[in-house]
């Protein structure tokens, strides 16, 4: 096996691994939201949004992890380096965008003090 063999190989497998991750959490999701909704134990929707969101951040993250190994390792070209770039920034933008709803705030934004907010 060729060293850029074993790095598509990587690649796939984190690749793999991240759609797994998105599906996996979404089926998760949806089971909490299910179960929270059945037994009225609480909110169903905002808990959802937060898991699911979570889970699709993380798959990104691997999934561009995987785009990085295969561009970079194997055979880096400009015009592969300038797709790689667009899917980093797009995924990039996603990611801040899902940051934002989960969390209320941009993920450079400290968390609120409890203290600051018991005033």
């Amino acid at each position: 096996m060729t060293f850029q063999e074993i790095v598509e190989l990587t690649a796939q497998v984190i690749d793999g691994a991240g759609v797994a991750v998105i599906v996996v959490g979404a089926i998760a999701a949806t089971i909490a939201a299910l179960r929270t909704a059945l037994r009225r134990s609480g909110p169903v929707y905002a808990p959802f949004r937060r898991f699911l969101g979570r889970s699709i951040l993380l798959g990104l993250e691997l999934l561009v992890a995987a785009d990085i190994i295969r561009t970079v390792a194997v055979a880096p070209t400009w015009d592969s380096v300038a797709v790689l770039g667009l899917i980093v920034l797009i995924r990039t933008f996603l990611s801040f965008s899902l940051e934002l709803e989960i969390s209320g705030r941009w993920p450079w934004q400290k968390k609120p003090d409890a203290a600051a907010e018991a005033d």
